[in-house]
């Protein structure tokens, strides 16, 4: 089974990525959808020698869950500020994260979850990979900032790849 499926997970990623690109539920769909999604790990196998190993997938919703809900509320603030804060009175910041997580992929994760709620965004990881500098649009407290990610993210993200 593992041979036809290398990646069970990224299987049914893909295929619900591309229910969700088709915007069509139909019984085709979802079994062109699971062709694609089972063609292409087995055609990217050779490039994943360490795959890694999630704990709990029940901890992978929610965590997803977790970063849906940010990233609402971040639009909303983010909206706020656009509209209400005079830009004199906006304290953007470069916010250096230390990073405890070991596996790429799990810093890979921590990266695009930063940039995809909205007021943060990923700049650089560090060479060694000990820490990623983060541009936050408003931040008063810049240290806050960079406890929240940790706490928040990298401590979920360890739970789930280490």
């Amino acid at each position: 089974m593992r041979r036809l499926f290398p990646h069970p997970y990224l299987t049914l990623l893909l295929t619900a990525v591309w229910v969700m690109l088709t915007n069509v539920l139909s019984a085709g769909v979802v079994v062109f959808g699971l062709i694609l999604g089972t063609l292409i790990p087995l055609a990217t196998a050779a490039y994943w020698p360490d795959r890694p190993r999630l704990r709990s997938p029940f901890r992978v919703a929610a965590y997803v869950l977790l970063v849906i809900w940010d990233i609402l509320v971040a639009n909303v603030a983010v909206a706020m500020i656009v509209l209400f804060k005079p830009n004199r009175a906006l304290r953007p910041a470069w916010v250096t994260v230390p990073v405890d997580l070991r596996s790429p992929e799990a810093i890979t994760v921590l990266a695009g979850t930063i940039t995809m709620t909205p007021g943060t965004v990923s700049a650089e990881l560090a060479a060694d990979g000990r820490s990623i500098l983060v541009h936050a649009l408003h931040a008063p407290d810049p240290s806050g900032v960079a406890a929240d990610i940790k706490t928040r993210y990298e401590r979920r993200l360890k739970e789930i790849f280490e």
